[in-house]
């Protein structure tokens, strides 16, 4: 009888999170969680002696694994076994809870059932219960996570072994992972932090993209056969992996973008802050065509759109998990809002909204570089912004909010330039358009002028 088997690596974001100042400790601890949930289900099915055909899926921190009823004791001593050693190498931040069940049934039914047996094992640790309680071995020495991202490509073709600080060995199979580093100045190694930000254009400052499907779990549970659970999930497995991958190797991002990691409906890229929003809007736009044509046929909007966030850093030497945490935030900022959104300097938008702060900045920038007008004049703007935050609440303040054209006579102030030729005018008034607004009796600093603001200013500061 055929057994389905899905197994999940637990504690992965405390794992990440311990990472230290090195940038390559980060991205490495990102690429060692991938390995362990791609090489745990093919060596699973290398013990029993069966087909790499039976491994369903895997990414994203979980398999899904088909076994037959007699493998099934070898199978859960072999996972008590990872787990416990999983546990010992990584002082107890990584384990792996697992769950098996019939082919029973029709695939609602099984899945069920593999949720309620997974919740259990959770319970237990993940451990045999005869030493779920157990004390944990002596605290392991010091792994170096960093190496296996200075090893790329070379550590993508690695193996379960359980030996070793890393419990991983050479292989012969390549994992299809995206694994592409920015090259460092000297072309040997990954560039640093320190230079994704030099190489932005205006101000030296590099950031984190993070992606991730709205609904992904939603779409899942939609799946009404195990076929099609294995398609949809092969999909955004094999879209993340394979495009993010494409998308770095092109000239305006391969020296300026470094993969921390793709799983089976997310992703995370560092960079270069200038072209990390170009990164966003074209897997937008990937994303978009690829999943109208894939899922046209499966109904509801689960799983069908994607929101993504960028953070920057701060300030020079701030920690990489930092960012990638910070990342974090802003993305369930902007998945909590909605769907199909970005949250890019710390404000969300739609997608025509993006565009809209695209089209501003390079009206701002424009008036910069070919009109001669100062640079100062975007910190003008962001004086308008400030204005209109504050609270008003006495009646002198209100009246100056209902007097809009107030505003209009410091814009026009603010972008005088020494010549007034007439493309200039257009262009002026272009930006006073869309700064202020489509209606004129009332001020009103849409939230695409903000982003479009603080963009320019980016560009603009050396």
């Amino acid at each position: 009888m055929q057994v389905f088997l899905q197994g999940k690596l637990l504690g992965i974001d405390p794992f990440i999170q311990q990472a230290g100042d090195e940038f390559s400790d980060l991205a490495g601890r990102c690429l060692y969680t991938s390995l362990m949930a791609e090489t745990i289900p093919r060596t699973l099915l290398d013990r029993l002696g069966l087909s790499r055909q039976l491994l369903g899926s895997s990414g994203a921190g979980q398999f899904l694994v088909v076994l037959t009823d007699e493998s099934l004791p070898a199978a859960h001593a072999f996972l008590v076994e990872v787990t416990t050693r999983l546990q010992k190498a990584t002082n107890g931040t990584l384990r792996l809870a697992w769950a098996a069940t019939e082919n029973l049934g029709g695939w609602t039914d099984v899945r069920k059932r593999l949720q309620e047996g997974m919740a259990r094992w959770r319970g237990l640790n993940a451990l045999d219960p005869a030493t779920a309680f157990g004390p944990l071995a002596e605290t392991p020495a010091e792994v170096d996570y960093g190496q296996l991202f200075r090893d790329l490509p070379g550590s993508l073709a690695s193996r379960w072994s359980g030996e070793g600080p890393l419990l991983l060995e050479a292989g012969e199979e390549v994992l299809p992972l995206a694994h592409h580093a920015a090259p460092a100045a000297g072309g040997e190694g990954a560039a640093s932090p320190s230079e994704l930000a030099s190489r932005a254009a205006g101000r030296p400052v590099w950031g984190v993209l993070r992606g991730d499907v709205d609904r992904f779990e939603a779409r899942l549970r939609r799946a009404s056969t195990i076929e099609e659970h294995l398609q949809v999930s092969m999909f955004y497995r094999q879209f993340f992996s394979g495009e993010v991958q494409v998308l770095c190797s092109q000239g305006e991002y391969w020296q300026k973008v470094t993969v921390l990691y793709t799983g089976g409906d997310d992703f995370a890229v560092a960079g270069s802050w200038d072209v990390l929003p170009g990164f966003a809007r074209e897997m937008e736009r990937l994303f978009k065509m690829s999943a109208e044509e894939f899922l046209k046929d499966y109904p509801g909007p689960e799983g069908k759109t994607l929101s993504m966030a960028i953070a920057l850093a701060p300030s020079d030497g701030a920690p990489a998990v930092a960012v990638l945490a910070e990342a974090g935030q802003r993305l369930e900022v902007a998945k909590s809002a909605g769907r199909d959104l970005i949250d890019l300097f710390g404000r969300t938008l739609d997608w025509k909204s993006f565009t809209e702060a695209a089209e501003i900045r390079g009206m701002m920038t424009r008036l910069v570089d070919e009109f001669g007008c100062s640079p100062q004049f975007l910190g003008e703007l962001g004086a308008f912004y400030r204005e209109t935050d504050r609270v008003l609440a006495t009646r002198t303040a209100k009246a100056r909010q209902e007097r809009p054209w107030r505003f209009h006579r410091r814009l026009t102030r603010v972008l005088e330039a020494p010549a007034r030729q007439k493309e200039f005018q257009k262009a002026r008034n272009a930006l006073l358009a869309e700064f202020m607004g489509r209606r004129q009796a009332h001020v009103k600093l849409r939230p695409a002028g903000r982003v479009a603001l603080e963009w320019a200013r980016l560009a603009q500061e050396a």
